[in-house]
């Protein structure tokens, strides 16, 4: 007999046995004695009527209380587990995503460098045939000043010739006709001469035209290099970079020029701070050449100067002790003034440019077409003192190139064409 104290517990597990059964009332289960010992002992007898538990009769609250709350841990679980899964399957979702978009960028990316490595080439291709097309034309230009200096010399040559023969023949017939009358040999001597003294003028006169020519055609004597700026364009222009700072008290600037056409305003060099764009400036206006320091309002000018399609050597001087400042056109003073920017310091810091202005933007921005300059430029030299009027003079003459700035040296100083403009020789 089971004690009378365990009749609730064993109803107890009677009523679990029975929850867990709800999904299923047809299966049946033993129930299980539980002694004191916790050993599991076989089934009860069947004639202890306070041991038999019937599992099939109707759920009670209790039962369906119990079974609801199976149910809602059952389904918290599953929950649980599907909340697990979801983000597993998300990553792999956001994978496959970033897979495919990197693919995409890969193929669009490949496609986008091979257009660009495309136009790279075609520019090079261009800039190479552009390149070939100016030097056959320069070789051609020289070719026919070289052929055309030649034939002047082999004319002046046979005429020399001419005369020389001609001397020795009217010095025999002077010999053969001594015995003549004098004044009809003094006659014919004078009509000789003159005819002579014309030949030799004329002669003269052809050389003349001829160096003139062979000047305008060619760089200046010692300069191997220019720059061509084929058209006015605010894209083209060249930038220098000093050799050293530009903090200035004084200066003399100079520079060979062949200018195309020059309008009121069109620059040959300028240097300026983006709070001042008028630093230094030497420009070409009509027939005359400008040089401004420190403002546009502080200048000096050269009248009469400039000869379109003709080279034309210009220097400026300027000292801030005094404010003097003068211009120089082909190695003669055209053009001083004192109190002009006296007393001011030109900072470092700023850009240099050959061809345009700097106008306090930034560097190949903003520029004005109509003050670009069109032809060639070469022998840009500035000194960081001014130069005597004999030094001046000399640079004009003789070996143009030959002498070079301690600021900006032509040849040894880098200066980078832009935009079109280019080397020539």
């Amino acid at each position: 007999m089971l004690p009378r104290e365990l009749l609730p517990l064993l109803t107890l597990l009677c009523v679990f046995r029975a929850s867990g059964s709800a999904l299923d009332e047809e299966d049946d289960y033993e129930l299980m004695y539980v002694n004191l010992d916790n050993e599991i002992e076989g089934p009860a007898p069947a004639t202890e009527e306070a041991a038999s538990c019937d599992c099939q009769r109707e759920h009670s609250k209790w039962d369906k209380l119990f079974i609801m709350l199976e149910n809602s841990q059952m389904k918290e679980n599953m929950m649980l587990q599907a909340l697990d899964e979801l983000p597993r399957v998300e990553l792999q979702t956001l994978k496959a995503e970033l897979s495919q978009l990197a693919t995409t960028l890969a193929g669009t990316f490949a496609a986008v460098t091979s257009h660009v490595v495309s136009q790279v080439e075609q520019v090079l291709v261009r800039s190479r045939d552009r390149a070939e097309e100016a030097r056959r034309l320069q070789e051609s230009e020289q070719g026919k000043v070289l052929e055309h200096v030649l034939q002047l010399s082999h004319n002046v040559s046979a005429r020399l010739g001419w005369l020389e023969s001609a001397w020795r023949s009217r010095a025999e017939e002077q010999r053969a006709a001594l015995q003549q009358d004098t004044l009809d040999a003094s006659t014919g001597d004078s009509d000789i001469l003159s005819s002579l003294w014309k030949e030799l003028q004329q002669t003269r006169a052809e050389l003349r035209v001829s160096q003139q020519w062979a000047a305008q055609h060619l760089l200046p004597a010692g300069c191997e290099t220019a720059i061509l700026f084929p058209m006015r364009s605010r894209k083209i222009f060249g930038s220098v970079h000093p050799t050293s700072g530009m903090t200035l008290s004084s200066f003399t600037a100079c520079i060979w020029l062949k200018v195309t056409e020059a309008l009121d305003k069109t620059i040959v060099f300028s240097y300026g701070t983006k709070f001042n764009p008028y630093e230094i400036q030497l420009y070409l206006s009509r027939d005359s050449a400008v040089l401004a320091v420190g403002s546009a309002q502080h200048k000096v000018a050269a009248r009469n100067v400039v000869t379109p399609g003709r080279w034309l050597h210009l220097c400026g001087t300027w000292s801030s002790q005094n404010g003097s400042v003068s211009l120089w056109a082909q190695g003669r003073l055209a053009g001083s003034a004192s109190g002009v920017a006296g007393a001011h310091t030109i900072p470092d810091g700023g850009i240099l440019q050959l061809g345009q202005e700097k106008n306090g933007c930034c560097v190949g921005g903003g520029f004005d077409e109509a003050l670009a300059f069109s032809g060639k430029l070469t022998g840009f030299n500035l000194w960081d003192r001014v130069l005597s009027p004999a030094e001046v003079t000399a640079q004009s003459a003789g070996d143009a190139c030959g002498t070079r700035g301690n600021v900006v040296g032509w040849g040894v100083t880098e200066v980078l064409p832009y935009g079109g403009a280019q080397y020539v020789s």
